[in-house]
């Protein structure tokens, strides 16, 4: 894992702490793309993971979250997210040169890892470590704010949600999810994936799934960085038309918990169902290339 350097270590002390979908999210997306994976690909990652349970991602896919808050784990914290310096609602728009500074991002972090598990030349402990991130950065790179600098991403923007304080990016990763599953649980996951499923399958979303992975490739590094740049754009590109339509000043100090959230529900769904639907074909996608 040489690609990844200790140079996050300085700036990543402060960062908030925010998950990506909140577990329940990112659990969700996980059980969508073990609905869609090949049979080959299930069999490498329940071999690599140690788990031939149903839940073999699931059971992983928030441990970066928790990776990035060890010792071991510091340097990842910049891996979760890509800052992109646009000005919504104005403009948005993500510029890799601009957004994706020295010590890493969400995209160069997919890429990196999916070369690492490529390669196969790392240990069977990186290996899993590698897997883990790649299974959980693909969701990460589903969250609008995870694609947006303004207010580090939502954290610093204060509202409220049904009379509780919070800020904006906490309710992108969980409560508006949370509205829409009907709780936090893996037992929620599960049926909100299910949910999903059958949309994909043959309802709203059938005829959008393929275009969701038009142009995905593994292989090679430039490819790898299109697709995942591509995902983060169409990410970003919902802070302006729904997350800040109306500017900070329309949200902020404001209970967010009426017709923002039901504005918002369409787009978290999308967001999800697309996100889980993407990881399945990425994996299939290195498996093939191994």
């Amino acid at each position: 894992m040489a690609r990844f350097t200790i140079l996050a270590l300085l700036s990543t002390a402060a960062l908030p702490g925010a998950m990506a979908w909140g577990a329940m999210g990112h659990e969700t997306i996980a059980y969508i793309a073990s609905n869609y994976v090949g049979s080959a690909t299930k069999s490498y990652f329940q071999g690599l993971l140690g788990d031939t349970s149903a839940d073999y991602l699931a059971s992983v896919v928030a441990w970066a979250d928790s990776y990035r808050y060890t010792t071991a784990g510091t340097f990842s914290a910049p891996f979760h997210y890509i800052d992109a310096n646009d000005n919504p609602p104005s403009t948005c728009g993500v510029d890799l040169d601009r957004d994706c500074g020295s010590e890493g991002c969400v995209v160069r972090a997919l890429q990196n890892y999916t070369t690492i598990l490529l390669d196969q030349k790392a240990s069977n402990a990186n290996l899993q470590i590698a897997a883990k991130m790649v299974i959980h950065f693909a969701g990460d790179i589903g969250q609008p704010l995870h694609c947006e600098a303004l207010e580090v991403g939502g954290n610093d923007i204060d509202v409220e949600y049904d009379g509780d304080d919070t800020n904006l990016h906490a309710i992108w990763d969980s409560n508006i999810p949370e509205s829409i599953s009907g709780g936090s649980s893996l037992t929620s996951a599960k049926s909100w994936a299910t949910t999903l499923i059958k949309e994909i399958d043959s309802g709203d979303y059938k005829s959008q799934a393929a275009g969701w992975v038009s142009g995905l490739s593994v292989g090679s590094s430039s490819a790898q960085v299109s697709t995942a740049l591509k995902w983060a754009t169409e990410s970003n590109a919902y802070v302006c038309s729904t997350v800040l339509k109306g500017g900070v000043s329309a949200v902020e100090n404001k209970d967010l918990s009426g017709a923002y959230t039901t504005t918002a529900q369409p787009v978290v769904e999308l967001q999800i169902a697309k996100q889980g639907y993407r990881l399945a074909k990425w994996l299939d996608a290195i498996v093939a290339a191994m």
